[in-house]
């Protein structure tokens, strides 16, 4: 037996994978309730451990370098090995917990479903989804604080694992119409929201005047305010109701086509969370054909 061989700590690896997840050493210790230099200090001595540097410091992030990698790979089982074992001990039957983002309109139908069917097929995965707007769950992913979110972005705007084009429509309220209204009322989400650019740019080039009549953060609310007849909106196509009209270039509404959907996770992405996004890729690109 190599009785005199080192034992690697799951405290140093931990802090590695931190890292290597939040891409970045002040995210890490705001994730792990340390300090940065704390941090620091555990992935040089992992680096002593290992004979080879396992990260690269860049300016913007920090990613792991080929030996960084693989021992990114067996550090997760070996963490992996530490919460099953701490589980099995306490009684719990959870391995992992993947942590998803979706905007509001994927939160059911479709995506729920999927999630059911995901479950069945990994029993000891616990799924935690948070909806809310795209700019809110971007961010929280930056931070750490997501494995893994799908989002709309204006095309092409960050690097995704996978993307698809957004389908958008102009729609007021089929029973109480506003469109007519000066001036135009619009139904919108919060500044720096999504769609909300677009809709004062189109309406500012029919040469309307406009205000903005109604915001939510809630899908729901924007689906409801302009149901009722409180203004027009720019909504995806599968947000549209029956409570709904649909304008069209016949009322002078141009199609927008800069809108994305997008996938994202972190290439050091535990195994199920990966499994996790081709399975969503999967519907979305059903969704397409």
């Amino acid at each position: 037996m190599k009785s005199n061989r080192s034992l690697f700590e799951l405290d140093l690896l931990r802090a590695m994978v931190t890292v290597a997840d939040c891409g970045s050493f002040t995210m890490a210790s705001a994730r792990l309730h340390s300090t940065q230099s704390t941090v620091s200090q555990k992935v040089r001595r992992l680096e002593d451990m290992a004979g080879h540097q396992l990260l690269v410091r860049g300016k913007g992030d920090v990613r792991p370098t080929d030996s960084g990698e693989t021992v990114l790979a067996y550090a997760r089982r070996m963490l992996t090995l530490n919460d099953e074992l701490l589980d099995a001990l306490a009684g719990a039957d959870v391995a992992v917990t993947v942590r998803l983002g979706v905007p509001e309109d994927f939160a059911a139908g479709r995506t729920t479903q999927l999630l059911a069917a995901f479950n069945r097929k990994h029993p000891r995965v616990k799924l935690e989804v948070t909806t809310g707007l795209s700019r809110d769950l971007a961010g929280n992913y930056d931070h750490g604080e997501l494995d893994l979110i799908l989002i709309k972005q204006r095309r092409n705007s960050r690097e995704a694992v996978a993307r698809w084009p957004e389908s958008m429509r102009w729609i007021d309220s089929a029973k109480s119409p506003a469109f007519a209204l000066d001036p135009v009322p619009l139904v919108a989400f919060p500044p720096r929201g999504l769609y909300r650019d677009e809709m004062i740019k189109v309406v500012e080039g029919m040469g309307r005047r406009w205000r903005i009549s109604f915001t939510s953060s809630s899908l729901s609310g924007i689906q409801s305010a302009v149901a009722g007849g409180l203004g027009i909106s720019l909504l995806p196509a599968r947000a549209v109701t029956a409570e709904h009209a649909v304008l069209t270039r016949r009322q002078g509404f141009p199609a927008i086509d800069t809108m994305d959907i997008a996938l994202l996770y972190r290439p050091t992405a535990d195994p199920v969370v990966q499994a996790l996004g081709r399975e969503l890729s999967r519907m979305l690109d059903r969704d397409r054909k």
